[in-house]
């Protein structure tokens, strides 16, 4: 009897996506790498910068980030565990389902466990990587190894679906042990590509999958994603407003240094003695408070939502830039009142 690898590289002899997916993952990781990213672990700011899932962002009009995440890595552990992984069960369930539906188990499985993980962390976590689609795939090696058995020699069976089932397994119960493991697009992405793998059925010597179970699965796959989408839970605030919040304060930042260099000469001039108290006054209202009250203005105005990141932030500028500006103006005043 041929061995399984045998019989499927004779159906499938040359492979591709599974290795253009590792490069993917690789050279998106080198890329970040260039760009500041940690070597052991990035930061949270820069994954969302990259396109991580996140409540708050992805709930804000950047659904794209369902896909997107499924190729960020948070550090080299991280994509060396994804990608032997990857590398391990890929190739095979490639040559299992062809190329086409390989790389669609894959997508549908990573983007429901993303899916998923949006819905069970919403705003409490920044979530990438390629597990969930992995799972996916894994689910799905595991119902080809099962329908195939037959054929397949009783220790090679024992091998690949016990070994490719007890990763799995212990993988999952890890994620409910170690803290920061993505559990969620774990079962997510294993269930789907269990589901996943029906409707993209292949055989090499098992019946063909009737067409109301591919339907059937079809249509759990279409019911669970809708049902988990209306299960999204509102984020605490919008990211575009987070964003928004971040490049005012930055603005003010850069205000707030040229209204110090102002002072610094208001200072200096008023030691020389070389302008009057009127003239500083005037100088006073236009380099100090005028740009304080325009800064004050711009500030006041952001969005007021205190589970904003920076909503804390804010309201002590807000509060720096008033109390300096009524600084401002009651020196300027008394300023005006001083014999000449």
């Amino acid at each position: 009897m041929q061995s399984l690898h045998e019989q499927l590289s004779l159906r499938t002899p040359n492979i591709w996506v599974s290795y253009w997916l590792l490069a993917a993952n690789v050279l998106v990781f080198l890329a970040m790498l260039v760009n500041g990213a940690g070597f052991w672990h990035s930061s949270n700011g820069l994954q969302l910068a990259w396109g991580a899932n996140f409540g708050p962002a992805t709930q804000d009009g950047e659904w794209w980030r369902l896909g997107s995440a499924m190729f960020l890595h948070f550090g080299i552990v991280h994509l060396a565990l994804n990608t032997w992984s990857l590398w391990d069960v890929g190739q095979l369930a490639e040559r299992m389902y062809g190329r086409w539906r390989f790389l669609s188990i894959y997508l549908i499985s990573g983007l429901a466990g993303n899916l998923v993980s949006l819905v069970m962390q919403g705003s409490a976590a920044v979530s990438g990587g390629a597990s969930g689609a992995i799972f996916g795939v894994y689910g799905a090696a595991l119902v080809f190894l099962w329908r195939e058995r037959a054929a397949i020699a009783a220790h090679e069976f024992r091998w690949m679906f016990w070994g490719a089932l007890g990763f799995a397994t212990l993988t999952i119960a890890l994620g409910f042990v170690i803290p920061g493991i993505d559990n969620a697009a774990h079962i997510g992405g294993f269930l789907t590509g269990i589901l996943a793998s029906i409707v993209f059925s292949q055989t090499i010597t098992a019946r063909v999958m009737p067409i109301k179970i591919t339907l059937a699965a079809a249509f759990a796959i279409i019911l669970a994603g809708t049902v988990l989408f209306l299960k999204i839970p509102a984020p605490k605030y919008r990211w575009s407003d987070e964003l928004l919040v971040r490049d005012q304060i930055n603005v003010f930042t850069v205000q707030n240094q040229a209204i110090n260099r102002s002072w610094l000469e208001i200072v200096n001039e008023g030691k020389q003695g070389n302008k009057t108290a009127s003239e500083l006054a005037s100088k006073i209202d236009s380099a100090i408070s005028a740009p304080l009250a325009q800064g004050l203005q711009q500030l006041s105005i952001l969005p007021k939502n205190q589970a904003l990141p920076s909503a804390e932030q804010l309201d002590n500028l807000i509060q720096y830039a008033q109390q300096r500006k009524e600084a401002s103006d009651a020196l300027a005043e008394k300023l005006r009142t001083q014999k000449k």
